[in-house]
């Protein structure tokens, strides 16, 4: 009896003991486990979302949420609060979390336009430690920060990537991209690429590109280049899947030209400007147009691309961004150059053939420079083997009716109705700014090539532009400045509004190429001068940085999209460029040829006959009638030009020349109206494929944004007395 009580006395005492283990136990399982961080990994969430895991982490783990924070800032175009938390990272990471890092740099960089140190920030990258995801990221990084000069590791990126992806709409999408990019490389520059034996899907689109140049103007041809090149690259993925394209282009309806409408001013300041055009277009209708023909090389057919040089068999393609690859910052990879033949006779050194450019903007003022010069012996320039590629002028149709009208007869709305009354279906012109801006804001199913750009342009289904602006050289001379390696120019420009828009074109270009701020330095009149040199000052190399003013044709909320991912501008840039720190290494003069020879002394007065600044000019500068002690005196400086002036078609030039007594200013407008004749024939495929290219006597001409036809020019050098082709740089 006394031992039945003391039992229960003490089961009473153990279940309070019971109760408190089992609540105890209740509310650890009822606590939420905190989910694993993995910085290798795909993004899931939204920054808000890996901002709160990273405030409520105290372990470990909170580096990574600030990672993934980081990560789904950028993508979400928050580049501000990106920066934020990446300067608030603390310094002690694991190794992941390292590479995690420098990849967050790059994506970082490509946001904020920082083209150059986002390349610089992959090479840092030990590719082979990264996850799939990771991998994936870098090429795509890769690809968007070389999307403005692809180069041949972009090629690669995008092949690398290929695999990467998962869905078929993704790998389409990159199929597509490729190619995009391919033809934005210039056919010569992809003609002399060298890669290794056993890049066999790199060679493959190379060759699609090569079929491309060889037959784009013949649709039957191209589909049959094609398929052929199809049976013989099975494994490549464009053989199952064409890019859209290239099928656009097989499928695509050429513009009819059997009635065009030439819009021009026939009467007026710009009349003796419209008659050069008019007669290169009509002399490329009809078919007169001299030619010189292209130096056959052994083992190739004439017209037909050469394929991409092969390394030595036995090597293997390395990993871009390994140490066997690394990915080049600057420029593209190497490429093997084809010496020019010489020349069968020597020139006077006294023959020119550079252009005086004229501005075809308003058409206002007065042609300089049209003195009278002898032209230099066919395929030379001054004794040199110039060698520009071959311009591509559209066949001859000589049924084609052509109808000219004159915009200062009638407003241009009125031209608009007459040419459609008159059966035309294609209208090139007007050539004024202000009859474009009316031709833009009128509503009409006429096809519309347009010699000019006007202000505020707008993007138009049916319209394209096409002219010979200061500005779109301007454009060209940053391009090709920055693929020499050159990163702190100064502008020597006149003090006026010509000097200012092309200084703004100028800085545009150059900061969209990831440089720094550029200076500006104006000059006065050629008296103004000739009294700084009287005054021994000199040119200092120092200026004002430009504030560039935003293109009106971007959208504030742009974004580069690459194989489905995109890359948002940032809301509120926190990063602007800088000034260059001094040290300029470089000087583009846009002068007139008496201007230049009084400032390139005026340079050499304040920086040595030793300097290694470089010196460019524009074709402003390059008029005939420059003697060999102007040539002399130039010595080094590079200027820009167009084809037909730079030894592309000797023949042609010389035709050119003939007809308007060597005036230079002329001949360029003659040669634009050959190039309008080919652009009409090929209207279509400019609208609608995005980089289609044209060699054109004006220049390489690519469709670039709202149909904005693009020239890469030739350019030249002053050496010893000559004038010598500069190697192309690719750009």
């Amino acid at each position: 009896m006394l031992l039945s009580k003391v039992n229960r006395r003490k089961a009473g005492r153990f279940v309070p003991v019971v109760l408190a283990g089992l609540i105890l136990a209740a509310c650890t399982t009822q606590e939420p486990q905190a989910p694993a961080v993995d910085v290798q990994g795909p993004e899931t969430g939204t920054s808000a979302y890996y901002l709160q895991q990273m405030q409520q982490s105290r372990d470990d783990s909170k580096t990574g949420w600030q990672l993934l924070a980081i990560r789904a800032l950028i993508n979400e175009g928050k580049s501000p609060e990106a920066l934020k938390q990446l300067q608030a990272l603390p310094d002690n990471m694991t190794a992941v979390q390292k590479q995690e890092l420098s990849l967050l740099k790059a994506q970082y960089a490509v946001s904020v336009h920082n083209a150059t140190g986002a390349v610089q920030q992959l090479k840092t990258i030990d590719l082979s430690s990264l996850s799939a995801d990771q991998q994936s990221r870098y090429y795509r990084t890769f690809i968007a920060a070389t999307a403005a000069q692809p180069t041949l590791d972009t090629l690669r990126a995008f092949i690398a990537l290929q695999p990467l992806l998962q869905s078929t709409d993704e790998q389409q999408k990159n199929i597509n991209a490729t190619w995009q990019a391919l033809r934005t490389i210039p056919q010569q520059q992809a003609n002399n690429f060298v890669i290794n034996a056993n890049e066999n899907i790199l060679q493959g689109w190379l060759d699609l590109l090569g079929v491309y140049y060889r037959s784009n103007n013949n649709q039957d041809a191209l589909k049959a280049g094609v398929k052929d090149w199809q049976i013989r690259y099975p494994d490549n993925p464009a053989s199952k899947r064409l890019p859209a394209g290239l099928l656009q282009s097989m499928n695509m309806t050429a513009a009819s030209t059997n009635t065009i409408a030439l819009l021009l001013p026939l009467t007026g300041p710009a009349a003796i400007f419209s008659q050069a055009i008019e007669q290169g277009f009509e002399d490329a209708r009809n078919g007169v147009l001299a030619q010189t023909p292209p130096p056959q090389t052994s083992g190739t057919p004439t017209g037909q691309a050469t394929p991409a040089t092969a390394a030595p068999t036995g090597t293997t393609a390395p990993v871009i961004g390994s140490a066997d690859m690394p990915i080049s910052a600057t420029g593209p990879a190497p490429a093997t150059a084809t010496a020019s033949p010489p020349a069968a006779t020597p020139a006077s050194p006294n023959a020119v053939v550079s252009p005086s450019a004229v501005s075809v903007t308003s058409l206002t003022e007065p042609a300089t420079g049209t003195s009278s010069a002898t032209a230099a012996p066919a395929g030379q320039v001054n004794g040199t083997s110039a060698t520009p590629a071959t311009p591509a002028t559209a066949p001859a149709n000589s049924q084609a009716q052509i109808r000219v009208y004159d915009t200062n007869a009638q407003p241009v709305d009125q031209l608009l109705q007459q040419a459609q009354n008159d059966g035309a279906t294609l209208v090139v012109g007007p050539l004024l700014k202000e009859n474009i801006q009316q031709v833009a804001n009128t509503s009409t199913p006429l096809k519309i090539l347009a010699l000019n750009e006007p202000d505020g342009l707008q993007n138009h289904d049916n319209m394209c532009y096409f002219a010979l602006s200061p500005e779109d050289e301007a454009r060209e001379a940053a391009r090709h400045m920055w693929a020499q390696n050159k990163r702190m120019p100064l502008l020597l420009i006149p003090s006026n509004s010509y000097g200012q828009r092309v200084a703004q074109a100028f800085a545009q270009e150059w900061q969209k190429l990831g440089g720094p701020l550029v200076e500006e330095q104006t000059f006065g009149s050629v008296a103004d001068l000739k009294a700084r040199i009287n005054s021994n000052s000199g040119i200092a190399m120092t200026g004002t940085p430009v504030t560039v003013q935003p293109a009106s044709s971007t959208a504030a909320g742009s974004a580069v999209s690459v194989a489905g991912m995109t890359f948002n501008a940032p809301q509120a840039p926190s990063e602007a460029p800088v000034a260059a720190p001094g040290n300029i290494d470089s000087v583009y003069i846009v002068a007139s040829q008496g201007e230049l020879a009084l400032i390139k002394p005026m340079i050499t007065m304040r920086t040595g006959s030793r300097s290694n600044i470089a010196l460019y000019a524009s074709s402003r500068s390059s008029q005939s009638g420059d003697g060999p002690d102007f040539r002399f005196e130039m010595d080094g400086l590079q200027f820009s030009d167009i084809p037909l002036l730079s030894g592309a078609d000797p023949a042609l030039m010389e035709q050119a020349l003939k007809k308007f007594d060597d005036d230079y200013s002329l001949a360029r407008l003659y040669a634009m109206g050959v190039d309008a004749w080919t652009l009409a024939n090929h209207f279509n495929q400019l609208r609608n494929s995005a980089g289609y290219q044209i060699n054109g006597n004006t220049g390489i001409l690519s469709a670039g944004a709202n149909c904005v036809i693009d020239r890469t020019l030739s350019w030249n050098q002053y050496s010893q007395g000559q004038i010598v082709p500069v190697p192309q740089t690719g750009h």
